[in-house]
């Protein structure tokens, strides 16, 4: 009696530490099973603050494990390449860029006609979406001292036609070829500067600092806007093309992970020019960590 005793409670212990072992599954282990979310990003400032602010923000909100792909160099290009290849599922990408870089489509000012498009065309040819537009764009602006903004009271671009004469316009070379550039700004609003100055695109802030030059062609999210306190101009007859920022991420990601969509539309409206810009700025000349520069600003959101 005593040996088959002894049987029947091993029986039992393997039995429950078996029944407590598949209870404590659930979904964390499911979750736990599949491969790592690959988050990728251009080799740009921006790109790698956001691709940290949506890793922590799935990790936050998700059980998945996540991955973070190193930056790619080359840009757009290279970095559609690795979506097609599954290389990456998801990373942040702007509109403009989509439409006119992958799309290979004509400039439009219809900005949510463009989105509209780019998601149902990403999906057609590639089996990607646009998943939430995060508040932000990261487009052409003109910026100036705020001394001058002050002095001939500049708000729009528009307003620079009255005083145009008495300025001087500073870009790199290339802009002043482009056909979507300094050419297309003149016409467009009726500019007439006093004199242009070409200037190395790493230098293009300081030489408006010193004096060099009154107005510059500019992204409205550069960091070096929010680090000497310029003021960026409105566009206020539309030139620029839309650069609004969203997640490119491909169909079979969202189909893998069921949460994945859901989490991605945390994102919708979350970050602004001005917040985006202090991020940029806190990273290159603050010289803090992404990570930290993430977690600090999804804290500040109440996401994690």
């Amino acid at each position: 009696m005593k040996k088959n005793s002894k049987k029947i409670l091993t029986v039992l212990l393997l039995c429950c530490f078996a029944a407590a072992s598949l209870a404590g599954c659930g979904t964390n282990t499911a979750d736990s099973e599949l491969p790592p979310i690959k988050i990728g990003c251009k080799s740009m400032s921006e790109q790698m603050i956001l691709q940290e602010i949506l890793a922590q923000l799935i990790e936050a909100k998700t059980d998945y494990t996540v991955e973070r792909i190193e930056p790619i160099a080359g840009g757009t290009s290279n970095i559609q390449v690795a979506m097609e290849s599954g290389e990456i599922d998801l990373y942040p990408e702007y509109t403009g860029t989509g439409w006119l870089t992958v799309l290979k489509h004509e400039e439009t000012k219809d900005a949510d006609y463009m989105y509209e498009e780019l998601n149902k065309q990403y999906n057609e040819t590639y089996n990607m979406s646009w998943v939430s537009l995060y508040g932000f764009e990261n487009t052409y602006t003109l910026a100036v001292r705020a001394e001058t903004a002050e002095q001939y009271n500049l708000t729009k671009i528009s307003d620079l036609s009255a005083v145009s004469d008495q300025l001087i316009f500073g870009a790199n070379f290339d802009y002043f070829e482009r056909e979507d550039g300094y050419p297309k700004v003149c016409a467009t609003y009726n500019l007439n500067f006093k004199d242009t100055a070409e200037v190395d695109m790493g230098l293009k802030y300081q030489t408006l600092m010193e004096g060099n030059c009154d107005v510059l062609n500019a992204y409205t999210t550069d960091s070096q806007i929010a680090e000497y306190g310029l003021v960026t101009l409105e566009d206020d007859l539309g030139l620029f093309t839309d650069y609004r920022c969203s997640t490119v991420v491909r169909n079979e990601a969202l189909e893998t992970y069921p949460e994945l969509k859901e989490t991605l539309m945390l994102m919708e409206g979350l970050i602004s020019n001005e917040e985006m810009t202090r991020m940029n700025y806190e990273l290159n000349t603050n010289h803090r960590l992404e990570s930290e520069i993430a977690a600090e600003f999804l804290q500040s959101k109440g996401m994690i």
